[in-house]
């Protein structure tokens, strides 16, 4: 028998209601034709995980494993399998189902990320997990079980908003990557820097700030609570190239309107996340300058791969913030999770599962 975490369902209205962690014993699934049996190392915490348990994302599973990113070990092979040499190596699984290589979005309806979700009965919160082969992704060699397990979803995410969508992760661009602490702002951040971007970012908290130029190559930061951040911004643009090529947001709300006047004619605010409401404001100035406004959200099984490799190429490590170890530590992943809901995380927060995991973890702790 293994653990895994799910959530329990209660009553009570989207938004109000907040369901509870639950700890399961269920039996370790045999791997069929064509798919690996994967031992979970680590798996971490994206903020679709709170979304989920305040009941605001839909296709909700309570009987799938909570959680999306994973990093583990291929430790049996299924009949057929077209991989061998999988057998033993460590993996980080592709989060997503149905999107394969299609650079527009999903080529099937039935799209669906993994953890809680009714679209897949996966979910990394979990001692082990069966998956096809074609879904796990040997890891970057440089990378803790921590640091892999941070990649998946905001890895692919931020990987398509700069890379696939923005059309300006080139050497010499201004971009702006905006709420720099969370997951997918410091992974665009940290893929910005690696392609030779100059990288401003914006935070409530100056101190995040001060971390992303100091440990991750940003040229500079203003805090958004400051009521004219965009003309503070403005003054530390360089004055042989002062405009913006391209903005990365996961806020929403007014950033068109603040940040129209800073970007080129034709720049891009490509479009992540709206968690400052479902809406997003385009004014007439924007059409003028021929300001594009892009829509992402994850990426293909390809752009994963892409994304991936290019870990690998510049050895990028992903910001761990905390960690909680072992799924029967409940009180240690409910900190993760208020954490979360507080604003209080630089990087991700990370569910450590396998007890080699653990304690190396603990060695690595022990070294400081």
């Amino acid at each position: 028998m293994q653990r895994c975490i799910t959530v329990k369902k209660t009553e009570g209205k989207p938004g109000e209601v907040y369901y509870p962690l639950q700890l399961n014993s269920v039996p370790i699934p045999t791997p069929g034709p064509g798919q690996v049996l994967v031992k979970v190392s680590a798996a971490s915490l994206n903020h679709r995980d709170l979304f989920i348990r305040q009941h605001l994302y839909p296709g909700i599973s309570f009987t799938s494993p909570l959680m999306s990113d994973a990093y583990g070990v291929v430790t049996a092979l299924g009949p057929g399998c077209s991989s061998p040499s999988l057998l033993g190596k460590p993996v980080i699984l592709v989060p997503t189902r149905g999107w394969d290589a299609d650079p527009n979005g999903p080529e099937s309806p039935g799209f669906c990320i993994i953890g809680a979700s009714a679209g897949s009965p996966a979910g990394a919160g979990t001692e082990y997990l069966v998956v096809d082969e074609q879904d796990v992704v040997p890891a970057p060699e440089h990378l803790t079980p921590a640091e892999g397990a941070c990649l998946p979803v905001v890895g692919v995410t931020a990987w398509r908003s700069l890379v696939v969508k923005s059309g300006n992760a080139e050497p010499g661009r201004n971009i702006l990557v905006t709420g720099v602490g969370g997951g997918v702002a410091l992974q665009a951040l940290q893929f910005a820097v690696a392609r030779g971007c100059n990288v401003w970012v914006t935070s409530g908290d100056r101190a995040k700030i001060e971390r992303a130029v100091r440990e991750h190559g940003a040229r500079g930061g203003v805090c958004y609570r400051d009521k004219a951040w965009d003309k503070e911004l403005a003054a530390l643009l360089p004055r042989d190239r002062p405009a913006l090529d391209a903005v990365i947001d996961g806020a929403g709300g007014d950033i068109v309107a603040r940040t129209v006047r800073l970007l080129k004619p034709g720049g891009v605010v490509v479009s992540y996340g709206m968690t400052l409401g479902p809406r997003m404001d385009y004014s007439m100035q924007a059409v003028l300058k021929n300001v594009d406004v892009r829509g992402a959200t994850m990426g293909s099984r390809q752009e994963f791969r892409d994304m991936l490799e290019f870990v690998r190429k510049h050895r990028i490590r992903p910001v761990v913030s905390r960690v909680a170890k072992g799924l029967e530590d409940l009180e240690g992943i409910e900190a993760l999770f208020e954490d979360m809901k507080a604003g209080r995380q630089f990087g991700k927060l990370v569910v450590l599962i396998d007890k080699d995991a653990v304690a190396d973890a603990d060695a690595d702790a022990a070294k400081l």
